[in-house]
């Protein structure tokens, strides 16, 4: 999977794949927090995101949290599901309900508070 300028990003920090079409089946009723990683291929601000995740990826590694992933370029009904404006997006969910969405890159430090207080939310 070549994404851009981090083309083994997804076998440095691995994220499940997802598509639009099995998104429900992948947000159980659990409780379990899940973040949904919307990127394109060639997306400078997709790049951006990933080069910093990879910096420190221990900062972005929680027990609790599955990351998950989708190249909209490729399912574009998962961006029109989310009535995408831009990616990066990072949409956070708890089970099945939607906690927040984190559009665009917001910096290492603004990301990893914004989760560590979703995840403090129960």
């Amino acid at each position: 999977m070549n994404d851009g300028s981090h083309p083994r990003f997804f076998w440095q920090f691995p994220m499940r794949p997802i598509r639009e079409k099995g998104l429900a089946e992948a947000l159980p009723d659990d409780g379990h927090l899940r973040i949904l990683f919307l990127w394109g291929k060639d997306c400078p601000n997709c790049d951006i995101a990933k080069g910093q995740i990879l910096l420190t990826p221990e900062r972005f590694v929680w027990p609790d949290v599955e990351w998950m992933h989708d190249n909209v370029y490729e399912d574009p009904s998962m961006g029109t599901h989310f009535g995408l404006h831009g990616i990066p997006a990072f949409f956070v969910f708890r089970g099945a309900k939607k906690l927040g969405r984190i559009s665009q890159w917001p910096g290492t430090d603004a990301f990893v508070a914004a989760i560590e207080k979703l995840r403090g939310e129960t």
